[in-house]
């Protein structure tokens, strides 16, 4: 077999040595490197060569790369590094590496040229002061050749290793059967659909009602098509901690066939999640698992893929018997894992780790992401950046001297934005052009000071920092998929601040380059319409198909009853609170046990809770309260025991409208009083504007109100029926829930019954249609 690695790729597996080092050193951008080597170049001689072009061939092994430059009348070789502040700040195992670099690329030429010795050079070119350090050495052609030939074998080593990893997984990925005896109700459907999008190489998004088996579903046929379609990894997606843990049972059953099937599955979690030492400093004179990180990698690394199931405590475990960091060692062995089980953010964000080294690697990719509707939200939150002004005021009276001008500057065009703005909230028709190249010189004037001084900055400083550059670079992409808006909050002297949003609204185009980079995607959720909705605001591909699985559950087992007479609007909510806890109370007498009741606020939670409790005491009653914490959140699932009996009451579209799994008795029924539908304010008003001028004016309330609310009514009523043996009863508390456009939003495999209350309020004023 043929292999070929890049000369970088080559020196970074096989010479990076010493700790890891995460001091913040602000580094030259792309931009400042691509100037500093076209400085560099431009002061040398005329019959200098740039960006030679080299390769060599070592047992199979094709070495390629691109010298930075040579010099034949010198027969100098120049390997150029730009950097900004001391050169003293570079680490030495980082020259370590350059210098490997160097070699391969000295080798590289003294075998093209036949030549006997070299003068290498590696060159620091500092893009603050414009000034060159460079560092000279002869080698003999030997000595270059025995380096390269090391550097090769210990590659090779590794790449066999690989070879015959991939071939033997490939062929239990053949073996693999689904491991049930049948498939359930509609999962066939899935199967089949996923695995064509894998055959085909295309996107999918799938609709697939709770109880299904979607995670299992798409998790089997895609991996029965890695052979076949020769892909290298399979990035499972999701959006929250319980969607992780339901496809890491799904692999487990699939991994059980067979002993030690060779399967790498890494289950990447946060750092703040698998770091050991929260309270030190990412390098290794403050924590001692960076110490010596990169010289104790490769074992730890060997040792790790051995294990093949790589979950957190595995990964941990093995971090620790070697001495090294579990976040960064999962960091890197995301570059050998067959499946990585992770947060959408490591392939869709800005800066996602999956996302880059699959561009690197040139890998083939199947995407699975996991209960795709959330990726909206979470990929807007992805491409939003804030700036907020008192916290800015505080950073300018803690800043350094020399920020102080840079940072008067900003502060300056900052109150220029707003000096005539009336209304606390204005959206403008384009990014403040002059503002943010004030920022961006404060970004600059921030990066020399952090060059010069890395340590012992304030932590607003560094924050700041950040918020600016994430800014400054939405800035420069800024279009008709975000705004930009000014929110301006009164203060008690009778001055106002503000605060400054480059707000994302539609993340397609953001989206889209990260879908093309895959060979295939199925998004699948059990709320994913209407299509078009999504594929608009995702940016999937043209022609993207789109399946609604048949359900597995029976509509005998879900009643179903929309109310008919009673509105949920907030100008009526007061004549509805008797009524709703009458309601509650009725069913709760005819079939006792457990029930949630989600509402559209806290607010009108506590109103309905109040009635409630006044009029039926008897009945056991928990709330959701704000600001759950992790146990909190758990001892209010505690309560919906098998043959317990109450109403949790909750918010809906909060922690327990979905995501949560009741099954059996532990939860027999729901009551949902709201359309779920976002408040109306100014910016979601704005948001209906841009849809409308994007995808027509006939979708802008849809897309902006209807479509996300309905979502959440779905994913609520969903906790009820879990499993083919459940049965339930479901309450949509609103008279809306009758209009044909709403019904249409609705599970095909639901019956709809109306449901008329006792009139036991006087009747409110008219209610508008939606």
């Amino acid at each position: 077999m043929k292999y070929q690695v890049a000369v970088r790729a080559l020196c970074e597996f096989t010479a990076k040595v010493g700790d890891l080092d995460l001091r913040f050193t602000p580094s030259p951008t792309a931009q400042e490197g691509m100037a500093g080597h076209a400085i560099v170049v431009g002061r040398r001689g005329p019959d200098y060569h740039a960006e030679v072009p080299l390769a060599g061939d070592y047992q199979g092994l094709l070495v390629r790369g691109r010298a930075d430059g040579y010099d034949p009348e010198a027969n100098r070789l120049e390997e150029i590094k730009t950097h900004r502040g001391d050169i003293a700040r570079i680490p030495e195992n980082h020259r370590q590496l350059h210098w490997a670099q160097a070699k391969v690329y000295g080798w590289l030429l003294c075998q093209e040229r036949g030549l006997r010795e070299i003068n290498l050079a590696v060159v620091y070119f500092n893009v603050l002061s414009q000034h060159e350090t460079a560092f000279h050495e002869t080698f003999a052609a030997d000595e270059l050749r025995l380096f390269f030939e090391l550097q090769c074998s210990r590659f090779i080593a590794w790449a066999e290793h690989e070879r015959a990893h991939q071939e033997a997984r490939d062929e239990a990925l053949e073996r693999l059967r689904f491991p049930h005896a049948t498939f359930r109700s509609g999962q066939r459907q899935l199967a089949e659909s996923v695995y064509r999008a894998a055959r085909d190489g295309h996107c999918l998004m799938a609709q697939a009602t709770t109880g299904i088996g979607k995670t299992l579903g798409t998790l089997f046929p895609q991996l029965k098509a890695f052979p076949q379609q020769k892909l290298d990894r399979l990035f499972f997606l999701t959006a929250k901690t319980p969607g992780r843990r339901l496809a890491l049972d799904a692999l487990a059953t699939l991994r059980h066939q067979e002993a030690g099937m060779p399967l790498r599955m890494l289950e990447h979690v946060a750092r703040d999640k698998a770091c050991e030492h929260p309270d030190k400093a990412c390098h290794g004179d403050a924590c001692p698992l960076a110490k010596g990180f990169y010289d104790r990698l490769p074992d730890t690394r060997k040792a790790a893929l051995e294990h093949q199931w790589l979950d957190q405590h595995s990964v941990r475990q093995v971090a620790l018997e070697h001495g090294i960091c579990p976040y960064y060692l999962s960091q890197e062995l995301c570059r050998w894992a067959d499946v990585v089980v992770c947060d959408y953010n490591y392939y869709f964000d800005m800066g996602g780790l999956l996302y880059g080294l699959t561009l690197l690697n040139e890998w083939r990719v199947a995407l699975l992401v996991d209960e795709a509707h959330n990726l909206i939200e979470r990929a807007r939150s992805m491409y939003t950046a804030e700036l907020d002004q008192t916290r800015f005021k505080a950073l300018r009276r803690i800043a350094p001297s020399m920020l102080k001008g840079p940072l008067e500057r900003v502060e300056r065009h900052w109150e220029l934005l707003h000096k005539d703005q009336l209304d606390e909230y204005q959206v403008y028709p384009l990014a403040p052009e002059l503002f943010i190249m004030a920022l961006q010189k404060a970004v600059s004037s921030l990066t020399d000071h952090l060059t010069e001084q890395p340590t012992g900055n304030d932590a607003e400083l560094l924050r700041f920092y950040l918020d600016a550059m994430l800014f400054c670079r939405l800035g420069e992409a800024f279009d008709s998929h975000s705004l930009f808006d000014i929110s301006r909050t009164p203060t008690l002297t009778g001055d106002s601040t503000s605060t400054l949003c480059i707000r994302n609204i539609v993340p397609a185009p953001f989206l889209q380059p990260r879908f093309d980079a895959a060979h295939t995607c199925t998004l699948f959720s059990a709320t994913l319409s209407p299509a078009n909705y999504y594929a608009d605001l995702l940016g999937l591909p043209d022609e993207t198909p789109w399946i609604d699985v048949e359900s597995p559950f029976a509509a005998s087992q879900l009643q179903v009853h929309a109310v008919s007479n009673l509105s949920t609007r907030f100008v009526h909510r007061d004549h509805s609170l008797t009524p709703i806890a009458a309601l509650m109370a009725r069913q709760f007498a005819e079939r006792p046990g457990n029930y949630l009741a989600f509402f559209s606020s806290y607010t009108y939670l506590r109103q309905v809770l109040d009635a409630f409790c006044e009029a039926y005491p008897g009945i056991p009653v928990w709330e959701q309260s704000r600001q759950m914490d992790e146990a909190q959140r758990q001892g209010f699932l505690d309560r919906f025991s098998s043959g317990g009996q109450g109403i949790g009451f909750a918010v809906l579209g909060g922690a327990f409208g979905e995501g949560i799994d009741l099954p059996g008795d532990r939860l027999i029924g729901a009551f949902i009083a709201t359309l779920g539908l976002p408040q109306i304010n100014p910016i979601n008003e704005e948001i209906k504007l841009r849809m409308q001028a994007m995808f027509g004016s006939e979708v802008g309330y849809d897309y902006t109100y209807l479509f996300p609310g309905m979502q959440k009514v779905v994913q609520a009523a969903g906790r009820v029926i879990r499993t083919q043996q459940d049965e339930g009863v479901v309450y949509l508390i609103d008279d809306r829930f009758n209009q044909p456009a709403i019904r249409r939003l609705l599970p095909t495999w639901w019956e709809v019954g109306r449901h008329r209350l006792p009139l036991l309020y006087p009747r409110p004023a008219p209610a508008p249609l939606l």
